[in-house]
């Protein structure tokens, strides 16, 4: 009947499809018998098209009608049936809204949902899938691709499949791929149908099974990033917020009958780290032993040792859900895989990654890309990678299981040997004398590098410290903890400050070396001093060090002792003991030539006799430390006078306010606070800003002053100090 209309209107397939938008290629199956019903759209397109009257055009659609009826009814059934959904399903509010929005948008056709093993990428594309069921009257179609097995399933069976579920006959089917692939883009392209791809294996399995464009749609799911596919929409799967992980646990626990704690669910929920298979599987594990409850199993996987076989229930286990991903992977990288998880640190770089694997760093490069596009590792902008926590058991039973205990033995020496030397490298960049013959050791080649690694790789070079500590390295520790003694003037505030002087102190000591002891227990003293904490520990401190400093006849260490003392004296209001042992301390500094030690206390001298309301002195000593950082010819180091120089003009600043000075006073500190952005040393720039922000209210600036209060609680959270920021916070409000 259509030919016969297409001849009667005296138009060739290639016009009528032009004018009624319909394919040349679907009009001539059409007109051959292939295509028996047409959807009503694409019928009513060409009667409008053909100009057919009443009649005529009742006809055809009714015929098209009756084609699709008999197309039901004969197309074989159960074929790419979706799976049932789980209900007990929990969260993921953003990803199905994700996955509807996208499904519903007339540009797009396709979304790929890409992420580890057991973060549930099949059970929330099904549930997706049946929640939109209603929206595609042309059927919701399941197809797993097999994707982490030994033989994917082949793209020729897997189009023969879908388009048998989509009702073409046997002998409908074409032979070739090319010609399956083209079949079933015309029929998506007309049928609102919406087809799940399970478990895809590569770009060139996937890409024949997707929409042409039209109606159909497709979801597409796979534990590699598949990032060589074209026009897809990505939607990356991480684990579940402990909140929702407790909720999925909460759920599948409510049939058993047994109450259990919500302290205990929220421990099992974050030992499981939020994977929704091993909630699953510590859900059903309890649920089939009524006599457990939830801390009985918390207390068994508190166990690192055993949590990974704990993680199991019948065929469902943690383990193999990781060892089909790993089983992908090429033999060496299988091998950086196994030995990261020796790497002490919760992330890593490419460069640590090639020293653990034993290989160049370009060849760490492409072991880490394969380990993150399987999902085996997480990536960040930065460069860093890290574990997810069961993955990182998985890797380190794969190393006890597949490489000897000397193996191991051997790696994990070479890692924290690594770490070790970089570090005592990037530190002797700051530091002093004879450290600075030590840049010629592998390591950072200039300053900011080396200020950057030892930042960035803080947990694993503070890891290496203690494994070398613990096997007995008191050398390699001590050298270490002296090299950074400069450097952590840089970065004071952080944490780990005292773990490292700490052991330093103790490899001091089993190697008999007082004056190395007295400068790590100065060390520990600074530590208190910096951190605001115990002062009457700091001055115990101090106190050993003078003794063994005495004992060892160091010059320099008897002087650190005084000075770090004066700290300590200062912040108790000793002042007057303050004062006389910070002006020992500059005494011998300056005697013995250390004029970097000197200047430091000339600023702390300055801070002494501020404190004690002394504004005069206390200027005099900071213009003295101004000078001499400003004096080409006085021999500072530069990482001294970067130091220095941004201190001395905030504490001038401050002088010249607390003398009345105040228009001199709010130039001055307003310099600093850029010099101390610079230089990074957040914990004086707060304290210029609050002083500034105050001094700008008093010259009656109140929109100058409400900045620099809201900055200075900015920089106060930076430093950790909540109640600083607290107040600066209110002021700013304040001054509203």
């Amino acid at each position: 009947m259509l030919r016969r209309h297409r001849h009667a209107a005296r138009l060739t397939l290639e016009q009528l499809a032009e004018a009624s938008g319909v394919s040349a290629r679907t009009l001539s199956d059409m007109e051959r018998g292939r295509s028996k019903g047409p959807q009503h759209r694409t019928v009513t397109a060409l009667a409008d098209a053909l100009g057919l009257a009443d009649a005529d055009r009742r006809q055809l659609i009714e015929l098209a009608r009756e084609g699709r009826l008999r197309d039901h009814w004969n197309r074989p059934t159960g074929l790419c049936e979706l799976p049932r959904s789980v209900d007990d399903f929990t969260g993921r509010s953003p990803e199905l809204a994700w996955i509807d929005e996208l499904l519903h948008a007339g540009d797009a056709g396709v979304g790929l949902i890409t992420g580890s093993a057991g973060l549930g990428k099949t059970t929330l594309t099904v549930r997706a899938a049946h929640a939109l069921r209603p929206g595609f009257p042309g059927g919701v179609y399941f197809l797993d691709l097999f994707g982490m097995s030994a033989q994917p399933l082949p793209v020729n069976e897997a189009l023969s499949l879908l388009l048998r579920a989509l009702g073409s006959t046997e002998q409908q089917i074409p032979p070739d791929v090319a010609g399956r692939a083209s079949l079933y883009r015309s029929l998506l392209r007309e049928r609102r149908a919406l087809i799940v791809l399970d478990n895809a294996a590569s770009e060139e399995q996937v890409r024949p099974l997707l929409p042409g464009g039209g109606a159909g749609k497709a979801l597409v799911t796979s534990r590699r990033l598949l990032a060589g596919l074209e026009g897809v929409r990505r939607l990356g799967l991480g684990p579940l917020p402990p909140m929702e992980a407790t909720e999925l646990l909460t759920g599948i626990l409510k049939e058993r009958g047994a109450s259990d704690d919500d302290p205990a669910l929220w421990q099992l929920a974050q030992l499981c780290g939020g994977l929704p298979l091993a909630l699953r599987i510590a859900g059903n594990r309890l649920v089939s032993r009524p006599g457990w409850n939830a801390a009985d199993l918390a207390a068994r996987l508190t166990n690192e040792e055993r949590r990974l076989d704990q993680l199991s229930a019948g065929d469902l286990k943690i383990a193999t859900a990781f060892g089909l991903s790993y089983e992908q992977l090429a033999g060496s990288t299988r091998r950086v895989f196994r030995r990261l998880a020796l790497v002490p640190g919760r992330t890593f770089d490419a460069a640590l990654a090639a020293v653990a694997g034993g290989m160049p760093t370009e060849g760490a490069w492409d072991a880490l890309d394969e380990l993150v596009d399987l999902g085996l590792l997480q990536d960040s902008a930065s460069g860093r990678y890290r574990f997810h926590d069961l993955v990182r058991l998985f890797a380190r039973d794969r190393l006890r299981a597949e490489e000897s205990a000397a193996e191991r033995e051997a790696v994990t020496l070479t890692v924290t040997e690594w770490l070790l030397r970089t570090a005592t490298s990037a530190g002797w960049w700051f530091g002093l004398g004879s450290g600075r013959r030590d840049h010629d050791r592998a390591g950072p080649s200039t300053a900011e590098e080396a200020d950057r690694w030892l930042r960035v790789n803080v947990d694993n070079w503070l890891g290496a410290l203690r494994q070398v500590a613990s096997r007995g390295g008191h050398a390699a520790v001590i050298d270490f903890a002296m090299s950074v003694v400069h450097f952590s003037d840089r970065w004071m505030h952080a944490v780990h400050w005292s773990d490292v002087y700490t052991l330093g102190v103790e490899a001091a000591a089993a190697l008999g070396d007082l004056s190395r002891q007295a400068a790590q227990l100065n060390a520990l003293a600074w530590v208190q001093l910096t951190s605001g904490g115990d002062m009457e520990a700091a001055l115990r401190h101090t106190a050993q060090a003078m003794e063994l400093a005495v004992r060892a006849g160091s010059t320099e260490e008897i002087a650190s002792a005084h000075h770090f003392a004066a700290g300590a004296l200062r912040r108790l209001g000793r002042l007057d003991e303050a004062i006389e042992a910070q002006s020992q301390a500059a005494e011998l500094f300056k005697a013995d030539g250390d004029i970097d030690a000197y200047s430091h206390c000339l600023g702390s001298l300055g801070s002494c006799h501020r404190d004690a309301g002394h504004y005069e002195q206390a200027l005099e000593q900071y213009h003295r430390l101004w000078d001499l950082v400003n004096d080409d010819a006085s021999g500072l180091a530069p990482s001294t006078v970067a130091f220095s120089r941004p201190v001395a003009l905030a504490r001038i600043g401050e002088c010249l306010g607390l003398l009345g000075q105040r228009s001199e006073a709010i130039s001055k500190l307003s310099e600093a606070i850029g010099l101390l952005e610079q230089a990074q040393l957040p914990a004086v720039q707060a304290g210029a800003l609050e002083t500034l922000a105050a001094l700008l209210a008093e010259e009656g600036r109140p929109g100058e002053s409400r900045q620099a209060y809201a900055r200075a609680a900015e920089v106060y959270e930076v430093t950790g100090d909540a109640d600083a920021s607290s107040r600066c916070r209110d002021l700013a409000n304040a001054a509203s």
